[in-house]
């Protein structure tokens, strides 16, 4: 159907989007889905859960290929990222931003299917995650501002599903913030070394030897986030036991980045899928459990 040079080219296409390395996918989707969970009380619009979870992926596949275009003279330097597409000149600059255009016009068109107050958040969604990548050059917080595009989905399924932005919903985009905070925080450990090289900014340089109480003070915050979110929803035992399970991840991955070395960073940088998972499990069982017999 194709030839082998298309199928090249689409195949770097499909890693500059990280379709093979789904994880910031999943930490994406998780806190779309306790939104969308809470505020369809258990039964959310199936249109809706549709358009947001193909919006995540494409989304999140945008967000990547702007970030290796705002990095293309980073990711030569650093040993994790030397042979990715752009870096590595398998896929052009121009190429890598027609894409993105590609992407972004893709996930407007879903959009386009939503409220107008959806569609008025989803212009914030794209400023946040256009300009994300260049973050790392201003500030030692990039962390807090990826937390800050990743949680901008919350809002925008509660404005899909009810219409309006409750209590909850905004007490769901701070937990968020926060959770992208501590994960992408172990991330950067990953990196620090070459980043303090290199001048990037990052949480993890910021913290120093601190880092490791900073997440943990993050994750209890966090937490306690989840916890306000699910007492303003009304949700009960089941999903009180979910953030139990949550917690005690939270605990195993201050265990895995205790000596701050780098492949045990990513484990536990990893391990966040189970975290998001563990916070939807409990929601969907709370609701499960009161759904009329």
């Amino acid at each position: 159907m194709f030839s082998a040079v298309t199928r090249q080219r689409l195949l770097e296409y499909a890693y500059l989007m990280r379709l093979h390395k789904p994880i910031g996918t999943l930490l994406l989707l998780w806190p779309t889905l306790w939104a969308l969970w809470i505020a369809g009380q258990g039964k959310p619009d199936p249109l809706v859960v549709a358009v947001f979870v193909a919006g995540v992926v494409l989304m999140r596949s945008a967000g990547c290929v702007i970030n290796d275009y705002a990095d293309r003279h980073i990711d030569p330097h650093v040993t994790r990222t030397r042979e990715r597409p752009i870096a590595a000149g398998r896929v052009s600059p121009r190429a890598a931003l027609i894409l993105f255009v590609v992407l972004c016009l893709l996930a407007l068109a879903l959009v386009l299917l939503m409220n107008r107050l959806t569609i008025w958040l989803s212009l914030v969604g794209v400023f946040l995650a256009a300009s994300y990548p260049f973050a790392k050059r201003f500030t030692h917080w990039p962390q807090v501002y990826l937390g800050a595009a990743f949680g901008w989905a919350v809002p925008m399924a509660f404005a899909a599903q009810t219409g309006s932005l409750p209590r909850e919903a905004w007490l769901l985009f701070v937990a968020t913030v926060l959770w992208a905070t501590a994960y992408d925080t172990m991330y950067a450990m990953v990196d620090r070394e070459d980043d303090i090289k290199i001048g990037v900014k990052s949480t993890a340089i910021l913290f120093g030897e601190a880092d490791r109480a900073i997440i943990a003070v993050v994750q209890i915050l966090l937490l306690l986030a989840l916890l306000l979110a699910g007492a303003a929803a009304g949700l009960g035992g089941y999903y009180d036991f979910g953030l139990l399970l949550a917690a005690a991840l939270a605990i195993y991955q201050q265990y895995l980045i205790r000596a701050r070395e780098p492949q045990a960073c990513f484990r536990a940088f990893l391990n966040n899928n189970w975290f998001g998972a563990a916070v939807f499990g409990g929601i969907l069982l709370d609701y499960l459990a009161h759904l009329p017999t």
